[in-house]
């Protein structure tokens, strides 16, 4: 009997030695898989952020990189380039529904969402202003760079003044003419708070005398403004379209070269430059730095032809605009996002 005990105690014993053993294991395995993934997520998530443009979320690169199109440092946005399924659109709307050239009205623009029309769309602050507004006519002879304020409803919007009514603040900030009739497009340029940079064309036609229409084709890379000459330089001396150039903006008054570090700030920058092609209306918004004393630009054409382009600077409370006609030739290279590394000062 004493010998069965023995047996029975002996064999329990050996039962829980094991099932500890088996329990020990199974917990190191498991702390093991959870360090293990754990270990994996990180791994995963360091040094993967996406850094993007963000007037451009197409252009892709690492943290200290600038974009090719507009010299924006990349910021970072893990959603580049990816879609979350929403589709925006910008609401334009007028008072009256159809302008009148040198009368009072009222330009309206409401961030939508398709098919959830009813959500309110706010958006993110860019060059200290969320909602960019840039009004040409259709030969490019006329234009400005305004910001429709907001509104309790969820617009944005412009005043149109009467003509020879005068701006009741700087011009160029919330209140804009149409002194004659004819052909406009207006160009919204915003990024909703839960989605990429967004730019939409928006034609309007505006009634009474229409402007006489010019057309551009000869070269003007230097102009007078507000008693400043205003020149610009292109690297290499060529502008070639498909690769990354390089343009210096040269402001002098009377003799004198200006440093464009005593400019004041404009929209968070010392300049502004918007660049248009004629008749297909390509769009790019560039953003100098500044450089030994003068403005600093760094672009890419995406075709040859010619371009109109605004550079807007401010002085002493004046926002200043030099518009200037660049002739681009057909470039041999291929514009690609990976070649802002090369460009200088990156």
């Amino acid at each position: 009997m004493k010998s069965i005990l023995n047996t029975v105690l002996i064999a329990s014993s050996l039962t829980i030695t094991l099932f500890l053993t088996s329990c020990g294991n199974e917990s190191k395995k498991e702390v093991t898989e959870a360090e293990h993934q754990e270990h994996s997520d990180s791994t995963a998530h360091s040094g993967e952020h996406t850094f993007a443009c963000p007037m451009h979320p197409e252009v892709i690169g690492k943290e200290g990189d600038k974009c090719p199109k507009c010299g924006m440092a990349l910021e970072h946005n893990d959603n580049a380039g990816k879609s979350n399924g929403l589709t925006y659109f910008m609401q334009y709307g007028s008072t009256p529904g159809e302008l009148e050239a040198g009368k009072e009205g009222m330009l309206s623009f409401t961030p939508k969402i398709k098919g959830k029309e009813n959500e309110a769309v706010p958006l993110q602050v860019i060059h200290e202003k969320k909602l960019h507004l840039i009004i040409v006519s259709k030969d490019l002879s006329y234009f400005e760079h305004i910001h429709p304020e907001y509104q309790a409803d969820g617009s944005y919007q412009i005043k149109v003044l009467e003509k020879g009514k005068p701006y009741t603040i700087d011009k160029g900030h919330n209140e804009t003419y149409f002194n004659n009739g004819g052909d406009y497009m207006l160009f919204a340029d915003y990024a909703p708070a839960s989605g990429n940079h967004q730019l939409e064309k928006i034609p309007v036609t505006v009634k009474g005398t229409p402007y006489k229409n010019v057309t551009y084709n000869k070269e003007r890379l230097s102009v007078n403004v507000d008693g400043y000459t205003v020149s610009l330089e292109v690297e290499g001396g060529k502008w070639a379209s498909n690769m990354p150039i390089h343009i210096k903006a040269v402001i002098k008054k009377g003799n004198q070269v200006l440093d464009a570090n005593t400019f004041e700030n404009y929209l968070g920058a010392k300049s502004h430059m918007v660049v248009l092609k004629t008749e297909t209306f390509d769009y790019l918004h560039v953003h100098p730095e500044v450089e030994n004393g003068n403005l600093d630009l760094h672009t890419t054409f995406e075709s040859a032809g010619v371009y109109r382009g605004w550079l807007q600077f401010q002085t002493e409370g004046k926002v200043h605009a030099a518009d200037f006609i660049i002739v681009v030739e057909q470039g041999t290279g291929s514009a690609k996002a990976d070649d802002m590394k090369d460009m200088k000062g990156m």
